[in-house]
């Protein structure tokens, strides 16, 4: 049996509506598949609400209308366990890693917050830690350092590791690599598709950047003036 998509079914998002205005119209009525092992590609310029539709899709920001679909329960209809497993399961990592981390935290105690809210066991900390080190590329000097000190490539792909930590099915990728020089944004995309080949991921890609959407995506849409154009 085929897993299930998370999908989107005529997803409107308008915000400032009220009595006396319609508001203004972010996107209207936008349906679209995300399947695992595969990446959907979503593009668009600034401005036309492609991260808001990434919001909503992540359960973030509610739809005015329509609604997200997850193991064929609506988002808004789920139970607290249903819920719960959506939360896990489907992820988001933004364009800046460094607001990813608490610039107070050593990045050992970040991940090791995130171990600890999965009930890790301490003495399996290291072990873990060590296999995201390995997943994403990483030495293990970038643990004893502050945000600050580390470079935005090193960041993104710690940003990813922590979400790996809890094996999502999905990730809402909200333009990636757009903060990363140009070196870096192609190691980041492979490692990216080292990622999905091996967990079977699926992705969301948002991006204004042809080449990474048409490099990353098995298929891909074109967000303009609130509607999503599907290109397969």
């Amino acid at each position: 049996m085929f897993p299930i998509p998370l999908r989107a079914d005529r997803l409107s998002k308008t915000y400032g509506a009220s009595f006396l205005s319609t508001g203004k119209c972010i996107f209207h009525e936008i349906s679209l598949e995300i399947r695992q092992g595969e990446t959907f590609g979503l593009m668009g310029a600034s401005g036309e609400g492609k991260s808001t539709l990434g919001r909503v899709i992540a359960g973030i920001e509610r739809p005015t209308s329509g609604s997200v679909y997850y193991n064929g329960y609506g988002l808004t209809e789920m139970k607290k366990i249903e819920n719960a497993a959506f939360r896990r399961k489907v992820q988001i990592m933004f364009q800046d890693p460094a607001d990813a981390f608490n610039p107070r935290k050593k990045i050992e105690q970040a991940i090791s917050e995130v171990l600890k809210l999965l009930r890790v066991p301490e003495a399996g900390y290291a072990s873990k830690i060590e296999e995201m080190l390995v997943t994403t590329g990483l030495p293990d000097e970038v643990l004893s350092r502050y945000p600050i000190q580390l470079s935005g490539g090193q960041l993104q792909r710690l940003a990813l590791g922590r979400i790996l930590l809890l094996n999502p099915e999905y990730i809402i990728l909200d333009e990636p690599t757009s903060a990363l020089d140009v070196s870096v944004q192609a190691q980041i995309l492979h490692m990216l598709k080292r990622v999905q080949a091996e967990r079977n991921t699926g992705y969301l890609l948002i991006s204004h950047d042809e080449a990474v959407i048409r490099f990353m995506s098995d298929s891909y849409g074109v967000l303009e003036n609130g509607q999503l154009k599907i290109i397969e």
